[in-house]
């Protein structure tokens, strides 16, 4: 006789893989099998092995180890294609249908409660985990910050604490790859073409930021930068193309308007730190967009070893434009100066801002391996709050009521961005 095999419902679909869950009537022993893995000839009619996901398994030999020969009922493009879907399927057993046992039942649902328990235990780890990322990422960004804030002040060379900042970095890398610390990374020349455009934009987002931060308050420059979403749309509509939904559009006005009226209300407004906070913004779009795209071409360096291999072609870039705009004469009657300024302090400042510039671009890429580009997203506009309001802390900005009111607009529309682009 036949037995009937009924599909209640299928979870997911690919090419090769069916995930479906089911009953399977024998006349001895009614059981729930979760997950079902099979590979699809091209014909309607084959043969499955299934791979039963089942505790008890052992008590139905005359099951575990037969093959089911399984007549599908629709097309086989619209069983891969189309779902969720109902379908029903034969099986070639021993008796006919016989009534699910209610003791069972009760079992299963039992293993499956047990079962979302030590999940949800097993996730605990796992955000634990990325809080940490997020506390150590905050924390660093913030002491740069500051740093970078005072070595301006003093030594206003933006050219030559970006190239420092890389240059930092760069030695760190070569130290934990020389030490076996970090494997050092493979790489190949489509590798290092594809990072070429990257490396060009993080150079010139880089150096733009920090012109930003040499002309006005680190919190004016985290306002307007938190408007790259507005610019992430622009770009990728007018030059490549890229279309998006009417949400998104609507989650860039709220930005817009904020960063409008946080800038039209700035007490200390400098036109060159607005347009180098702007300029870094366009950027940093540019360095994502290419980074995604060669990313998806194969063969990638992920992580640490990916920004390490960044810093050390941006430097390349960056140094001979740091000597044209600025050189070595003007960075050492600088440095005089700076001394009379605040003696020793000088040099540690330019050691720390450089140091934790790399660390916490480093622990982001890190946790860009860790966590989905949405959770990404909503720390990176929970940092642009932190800096915001510690820089405004500790340098004592003045600032308007409607001035924080703008900034408190655009962050909210970035936070909304980050919602409705996933």
């Amino acid at each position: 006789m036949m037995n009937s095999l009924t599909l209640s419902k299928m979870r997911d679909s690919t090419i090769n893989t069916i995930c479906l869950s089911c009953h399977v009537t024998s006349s001895t022993t009614q059981f729930q099998c979760m997950t079902i893995n099979m590979r699809t000839a091209s014909t309607k009619t084959t043969f499955f092995k299934p791979i039963l996901t089942l505790t008890n398994l052992d008590l139905i030999p005359s099951l575990s180890k037969n093959s089911f020969r399984l007549t599908i009922l629709s097309k086989k493009e619209a069983l891969i294609k189309k779902a969720p879907m109902w379908q029903k399927i034969v099986a070639d057993a021993s008796n006919g249908p016989t009534s699910p046992d209610p003791k069972f039942q009760s079992k299963e649902k039992s293993n499956l409660k047990v079962d979302d328990d030590t999940m949800v235990k097993a996730k605990l780890p796992e955000r634990l985990k990325i809080g940490i990322y997020f506390a150590i990422w905050w924390s660093l960004n913030v002491v740069f910050n500051i740093y970078n804030k005072k070595v301006l002040n003093v030594y206003p060379f933006p050219w030559l604490t970006s190239t420092l900042s890389l240059a930092a970095g760069s030695a760190i890398m070569l130290v934990l790859w020389a030490l076996k610390i970090v494997e050092a990374p493979k790489v190949d020349c489509d590798f290092l073409k594809d990072l070429v455009p990257v490396a060009l934009s993080h150079t010139i987002g880089h150096v733009a930021a920090t012109i930003s931060m040499s002309k006005v308050a680190v919190s004016f420059t985290h306002i307007i930068k938190s408007s790259e979403p507005a610019f992430t749309v622009i770009i990728q509509r007018l030059v490549f193309g890229q279309h998006f939904t009417l949400p998104v559009y609507l989650s860039l006005l709220p930005i817009m308007c904020g960063c409008g009226l946080a800038a039209a209300t700035e007490l200390n407004f400098n036109m060159t730190g607005f347009m180098g906070a702007m300029i870094s913004n366009i950027a940093f779009v540019f360095r994502n967009i290419f980074s995604k795209k060669g990313m998806s071409k194969g063969k990638t360096v992920g992580g640490i070893n990916y920004y390490g291999c960044l810093s050390i072609m941006s430097l390349v870039f960056l140094i001979p434009f740091a000597i044209a705009f600025e050189g070595p004469r003007a960075w050492c009657t600088g440095w005089k100066a700076a001394e009379l300024k605040c003696g020793n302090q000088i040099l540690r400042w330019v050691v720390a801002q450089s140091v934790f510039y790399h660390f916490y671009n480093q622990v982001s890429y890190m946790s860009l391996n860790e966590i989905s580009p949405l959770t990404f997203s909503i720390g990176n506009t929970m940092k642009r709050v932190i800096i915001i309001a510690s820089s405004i802390l500790i340098f004592q900005t003045k600032v308007l009521p409607i001035n924080v009111a703008g900034a408190a607009i655009a962050i909210f529309g970035t936070f909304l961005y980050s919602q409705v682009d996933q």
